[in-house]
């Protein structure tokens, strides 16, 4: 079970208690398309991975790593952070559209 998905999407800053971390939000029909491959995941396995959390193999440019995105809002928007590496070797910053493609594990 395994599906793709691309989108274009703005690099956020969020300050947390431990740190700033820097992300990408996936809503609408993105953010769909991952609840409902929760969901599918949940049905077949009988239960649902930690936090409810879909396991992804993400691209952004050249580079390539395996992390989870993780539900907000009922699962209407879905979180990827993207880590200090990724944005170096990407020479991306807080603003700047992401091309992302996610392959859904």
């Amino acid at each position: 079970m395994s599906e793709s998905l691309t989108a274009r999407l703005p690099l956020k800053r969020w300050q947390g208690d431990r740190g700033t971390y820097h992300l990408v939000v996936l809503t609408g029909a993105a953010a769909e398309t991952v609840a409902m491959h929760a969901r599918l995941h949940r049905l077949e396995f009988g239960r649902q991975r930690g936090f409810g959390s879909v396991k992804v193999v993400a691209h952004v440019g050249d580079t390539t790593w395996k992390s989870s995105v993780f539900p907000q809002k009922q699962q209407t928007e879905w979180v990827l952070l993207i880590s200090k590496k990724v944005m170096a070797r990407e020479d991306l910053a807080e603003g700047d559209a992401v091309n992302l493609e996610l392959e859904l594990l």
